[in-house]
Formats: C-alpha cells, sequence, structure tokens
C-alpha cells in the first residue's frame, strides 16, 4: 500500500483528463505547454545558483573554505546550464536531422 500512496498525487493530477474524456494529443499538448514554461524556468534557477555562487565567492574573502563552498557552488551552476543546453541541443539537432514536426500528430482513430 506505501507504494501506491506515492503515485495517488499523480493520478490525482491527471484526473481532469479523464473526466474530461481528453484526447492523448491534448494530453501530450498540454505536458508539452507545461514543459515549455518548466525548462525556462529551470535554466534561470541554474544561472541564480552560479551567480549566488560569485557573490559567496567574493565575500568569502581570505577564509578558503567557504572559497571552496562558493567554488563548488559555482560548479554545480555551471553543471546544471550545460546539462540543460546540451539537451535542448541534442533534441534541436534531432529534430532537424531527421525532419521531424514539433506539433503533435493526430492520433488515427480519435477524435
Amino acid at each position: 500500500m506505501q507504494k501506491f500512496k506515492k503515485y495517488i498525487p499523480v493520478f490525482l493530477a491527471f484526473t481532469p483528463f479523464f473526466v474530461l474524456a481528453a484526447t492523448i494529443t491534448t494530453l501530450v499538448a498540454t505536458i508539452m505547454g507545461i514543459l515549455n514554461v518548466v525548462v525556462p524556468l529551470l535554466i534561470a534557477i541554474a544561472v541564480v545558483i552560479f551567480l549566488w555562487g560569485v557573490v559567496q565567492y567574493i565575500t568569502a574573502g581570505g577564509d578558503e573554505e567557504k572559497r571552496k563552498a562558493a567554488r563548488n557552488t559555482m560548479i554545480w551552476g555551471i553543471v546544471g546550464l550545460f546539462v540543460m543546453v546540451a539537451v535542448w541541443g541534442l533534441v534541436n539537432i534531432l529534430i532537424s536531422t531527421f525532419g521531424l514536426t514539433t506539433t503533435v500528430p493526430a492520433v488515427p482513430g480519435l477524435p
């Protein structure tokens, strides 16, 4: 029962799609809309983390322990930015290489 409790919020989040008889196309479009909002937000958070590390590094002065912690914060901010931009670039390369469209295709047999 404990395993199922963590899936209850996910099921409840998608309940409106089941109740309103939404199609797969609208479900995918909604998920894409959410991702289009979340990805720039995550990039902004990574930039803020990097800049916070820069501020900590500057204000650390001569304390090596604080400078090391600030350096780690900057590194993780850069790693986060690199991963997000690399995945975004890889997806765009795959889309252009295989001539894929970014629109959701209609599912046969569904309205």
